[in-house]
């Protein structure tokens, strides 16, 4: 299977690609820094550009199963740019697999359900920019008709990889506080091969 990967040089999107290269899948990612790409396989194709750019995209895409998308939010309008690129790279070429990694904050409130995370007392965040941007390509997705699936990730620190974390569709599970990088570049990799969460959001913590 052939995979392409963009947000490689981030701190999930580096995890995403160790687990693919690990087992043999043919990776092509897109980065505006090849140097920062660490890793060398002859599975792995590092194609120079800009996710900004929709010739970029296409380039990256092309051939590819399925597309992984661990873009954040660069300080800047990359996520809404670049994502309706892959909706319609993806729907001209046929494509329909994406997995991206959001955010906790685009998930449904619990405290009131009608309201986003971000929107709501159950955040603790000091600027919504980031969460606005992540619920953009939510909703960019969500009217395309791609078959995608969000991980969303609360408090995300570096840590270990433990493969035991607690996941929900639409919400995050209760008392979640934080999950660490490398799980959560687990759980996004394993629904490479799961059809559970397809055309949802998923919450992950501990």
């Amino acid at each position: 299977m052939k995979v392409a990967l963009l947000g490689a040089t981030g701190r999930v999107g580096n995890e995403i690609l160790s687990f693919l290269l690990n087992d043999k899948y043919e990776v092509s990612t897109l980065t505006r820094s090849p140097e920062k790409i660490h890793t060398s396989s002859p599975f792995l194709s590092v194609i120079k550009g800009d996710a900004k750019n929709y010739e970029d995209i296409q380039n990256v895409i092309d051939g590819s199963d399925l597309v992984i998308s661990a873009l954040n939010t660069d300080g800047s309008d990359t996520l809404s740019i670049a994502t309706p690129h892959l909706i319609k790279a993806m729907e001209k070429k046929g494509h329909n697999r994406i997995i991206t990694i959001g955010t906790a904050g685009i998930l449904q409130s619990r405290i009131e359900p009608e309201v986003f995370r971000f929107q709501s007392s159950e955040s603790r965040r000091k600027t919504t920019r980031a969460a606005e941007q992540h619920l953009t390509a939510f909703q960019q997705l969500n009217a395309s008709s791609l078959n995608w699936t969000i991980v969303c990730p609360t408090y995300l620190p570096d840590g270990k990889l433990t493969k035991r974390y607690r996941y929900e569709a639409d919400f995050l599970p209760e008392a979640g506080s934080e999950i660490s990088v490398q799980d959560t570049a687990h759980f996004a990799f394993k629904q490479i091969e799961n059809q559970e969460f397809v055309k949802k959001r998923v919450g992950i913590c501990y």
